[in-house]
């Protein structure tokens, strides 16, 4: 009898205190995480999706901070509301595709947006953490393009990350290089998104997400920053899955440059503003900085080989099967830039294709020309817009899933997105009025382009991350939201598992386990096909590599 009793009392102290641990771990309310810095409030939207927008990550970089490694948050008291998106990111308006939600713009920028399905922090939640896109000079992780309710309503605890961009984020100089304890310079943006992504392994658990469960994505300067992040060496660990859309930084337009040639650029910026001292730079107001960026002539800000973000070429690293060793799911649109590209304002014209090929590429204008044939003006425009295509980040981004692939004996599934948007609503006018909300910028100047036959740079973001609905342009079709929800399907089944494949869904094939090296192409309908202009992106990388 007494061990019987002895072992009743045990189950019910036992019963007791997971009920009290039960109520420790729900003790605030539901709108209210308890993260390393302090105690949030966000809201519930009416999915039934907890939302915490303008959640800092990293100290304001401004003052001494300003061109400084991210720093640590420091701690607030009570509770700090996390209802509005915080500041976007110091920039120029430059693309006519961008809508925000963000109050303003500011170099206190440092600021990330969580959605959770999650009801408490018992969950382990996949985990999605996506970086815009912009070029590294735009962009903003308010866009509704890159909103994560969808995706959390799909079991997925999103994340969205503001970085900086342009001067702020990658200007180098040897006065910078002289005080860094890293003997580094530049590179702030991608510093930043590792500091996000540190913050997500701390606290992301708060909110009933997976530390060890982390998938990066991104698109365009996104997609070269997920590359970015799968090479720096200070990164590993904190994600376990990769999806790049349209870039990467493994062509030699888009790879980092040498730490002397971005500290020279950064004398002739400082010139630019009349001044060579750093405490000089500090001191001037951000919008001057801005405007002296956005004068013609001035440098171009990129990443930067520096020795403690990158300690050798990205390249170098993926060759050596350094980086990161982790799934990747990876591709590009079918038309990212029409024949302007390649011929300015020129007619697309066999003659003028044929000049502009010559001009590029002179010794090799024959061999450029017989895999991009134009033998009559009616293919000119079609051969220029697929040379600028690859150009532009098809080639980029074949070369981060070859290598990628033959490197890091982990999967790599491609895909060609090839849908057509529909047709503006007629009430539009243009394709920046009416989006959700928020504010549009508007490009300086636009030359006028043909109808678009194939996929556009950047169309396919609204299909992946099923946001279809915040995109008031289109006129959206049954046909739309079906290729959405494909595509949003591939890419929830592989930040879950690793693999894009699941049940009611076309096979997809990794590349790099294929013999005919099949990609599947994204369209209605989707299906998986031999991979199309290999030829083409070995003879690019053969140029590339000379």
């Amino acid at each position: 009898m007494k061990a019987c009793q002895l072992l009743l009392l045990l189950a019910l102290q036992i019963r007791v205190a997971a009920a009290q641990s039960r109520t420790v771990v729900n003790a605030l309310p539901v709108n209210q995480v308890q993260v390393a810095a302090g105690l949030l409030e966000g809201t519930t939207a009416a999915s039934g999706i907890r939302v915490f927008k303008g959640v800092p990550f990293a100290a304001p970089p401004v003052g001494k901070l300003r061109w400084q490694p991210p720093q640590p948050v420091v701690k607030w008291g009570g509770v700090r509301s996390a209802k509005a998106f915080g500041p976007r990111a110091m920039q120029l308006p430059l693309y006519g595709d961008m809508n925000f939600r963000s109050a303003g713009m500011s170099e206190d920028c440092l600021y990330l947006n969580v959605w959770t399905p999650a009801k408490s922090a018992r969950e382990r939640r996949p985990v999605l953490v996506y970086f815009y896109g912009g070029g590294f000079n735009a962009g903003d992780a308010s866009e509704p393009r890159y909103d994560g309710e969808s995706m959390a309503r799909q079991g997925i605890v999103t994340v969205t990350v503001n970085y900086r961009l342009g001067a702020f984020g990658f200007l180098a100089l040897p006065a910078l290089t002289q005080e860094s304890v890293h003997h580094a310079a530049g590179n702030y943006g991608l510093l930043d998104q590792q500091a996000a992504l540190r913050w997500v392994q701390q606290n992301i658990a708060a909110f009933g997400g997976d530390p060890h469960h982390v998938t990066i994505a991104g698109e365009l300067a996104g997609s070269v920053s997920v590359s970015a992040q799968v090479a720096a060496p200070k990164s590993r660990n904190t994600f376990q899955q990769a999806i790049g859309e349209s870039g990467s930084l493994l062509s030699a337009d888009r790879a980092p440059i040498p730490l002397v040639e971005a500290e020279q650029a950064g004398v002739a910026f400082a010139a630019l503003l009349g001044t060579a001292s750093l405490e000089a730079l500090r001191a001037l107001p951000a919008q001057q900085l801005l405007g002296a960026a956005g004068r013609p002539g001035a440098p171009r800000f990129r990443p930067t080989v520096d020795g403690y973000f990158f300690t050798k070429a990205p390249l170098l690293a993926y060759q050596a099967g350094e980086q990161a060793h982790v799934p990747l799911l990876v591709g590009w649109n079918s038309q990212e830039v029409d024949y302007h590209s390649l011929l300015g304002s020129a007619t697309p014209t066999r003659e003028n294709f044929r000049a502009a090929v010559q001009k590029l590429y002179g010794p090799h204008a024959d061999e450029v020309l017989r895999r991009y044939p134009a033998t009559t003006d009616a293919d000119a425009e079609q051969a220029a817009t697929d040379l600028a295509t690859d150009r532009f980040t098809a080639y980029a981004t074949w070369k981060w899933a070859d290598l990628h692939g033959q490197t890091s004996g982990q999967p790599v599934y491609r895909y060609l997105y090839a849908h057509p948007r529909p047709q503006m609503v007629p009430a539009m006018g243009n394709a920046t009025a009416g989006l959700a909300g928020g504010v549009v910028q508007q490009p300086a100047t636009a030359p006028k382009t043909p109808l678009a036959t194939g996929a556009v740079h950047s169309a396919e973001i609204e299909y992946a991350l099923g946001n279809l609905a915040t995109n008031k342009v289109y006129a959206w079709t049954a046909a739309d939201y079906q290729l959405s929800k494909i595509m949003q399907d591939y890419f929830v089944n592989f930040i879950k598992t690793g693999s894009p494949n699941g049940v009611g869904l076309p096979a997809w094939p990794a590349v790099n386990g294929s013999p005919t090296g099949q990609i599947l192409r994204l369209d209605l309908p989707t299906q998986a096909e031999p991979e199309p202009h290999r030829e083409r992106y070995e003879f690019l990388n053969h140029l590339n590599t000379q």
